[in-house]
């Protein structure tokens, strides 16, 4: 049994940093008036597989994860251009599983995660408006940048295998352009996460991960204004990882599909609903998400 942590070492060091790359996030460059402010509040529930090398002794490996996050964000003006910062905290609650020599393993945590935050620039068909000059803008084609960062704040113990905190910071720097033909828009973002060295895994090996690309696209139709729907797909491929100098065969070919509904509740209030799943999983999770999230918008 005591080969069970070296077996895992590939997998679930790379759990947090796989679930973010499966995101799906359609009007991540949408355009908003300067001054605009929201708070927000979600819970998000994940439950999937974890697919390892068919050669390793440990089968049947899931994991079920209960979160709930609170954000802050605002839009203002910069060089002219619209721009934006936002930042997530999250709590999470879950268990991995896994059978290794037919006994089965369980482990179980709960606390804070990593913080999240993310500026956003968009660079080409949206000025910097007030509330009465957007309500005047005709929308076009709208090219964005954006930078994510992932700050390791969350609950971490290198004693540990599994942990909510991923000991390291992560970046994602994605291009992302919008058009829009009445009622429709036509979405399409490109990044890539890097991240730095994680020099107290577990065990107190020295572990690094390779970059892992992200693409993204998704068809919105505007039901009427503040109430939209989203068909949203993914892939993502790469982050293999490096254990003291030892590659291990855990390259992600990874796609996923899903779908967003947006509603107002109030002038101030909306309320947003996601689902998305995996299609094809070569290494990594094969998650299913359902999320809501409640955000209140003020100028």
């Amino acid at each position: 049994m005591k080969l069970f942590p070296l077996l895992l070492l590939p997998l679930l060091g790379t759990l947090t940093i796989t679930t973010a790359a499966q995101d799906l996030e359609p009007k991540a460059y949408s355009r908003a008036p300067v001054g605009t402010k929201f708070v927000l509040v979600s819970y998000g529930h994940q439950s999937g597989d974890v697919l390892l090398d068919s050669s390793l002794p440990l089968r049947d490996v899931s994991v079920s994860l209960n979160s709930l996050a609170i954000g802050y964000g605002q839009v203002f003006a910069l060089a002219k251009r619209q721009a934006s910062v936002a930042a997530v905290v999250p709590y999470v609650r879950g268990n991995a599983k896994g059978t290794l020599f037919e006994e089965q393993r369980t482990a179980e945590r709960s606390g804070t995660a990593d913080l999240r935050a993310r500026f956003a620039i968009n660079l080409i068909g949206s000025p910097a408006l007030t509330p009465r000059e957007f309500a005047k803008y005709k929308a076009g084609t709208v090219l964005g940048a954006s930078l994510t960062m992932i700050v390791p704040t969350g609950q971490y113990d290198p004693n540990r295998l599994v942990n909510l905190g991923s000991n390291r910071w992560s970046f994602k720097p994605e291009i992302g352009l919008a058009r829009a033909y009445g009622r429709w828009i036509l979405e399409a973002d490109g990044g890539v996460w890097l991240f730095t060295e994680n020099r107290n895994f577990f065990g107190g090996v020295r572990r690094r991960q390779k970059p892992l690309t992200s693409l993204q696209g998704h068809i919105i139709y505007n039901l009427k204004p503040r109430m939209w729907v989203a068909f949203d797909a993914t892939y993502y491929r790469g982050g293999r990882t490096i254990v003291n100098d030892v590659t291990n065969a855990d390259l992600q070919k990874n796609s996923r599909i899903g779908a967003t509904f947006s509603m107002p509740l109030s002038r101030h209030h909306s309320l947003k609903m996601a689902y998305a799943k995996g299609v094809t999983t070569r290494v990594g999770g094969d998650l299913t998400t359902l999320a809501v999230a409640w955000q209140y918008t003020w100028f």
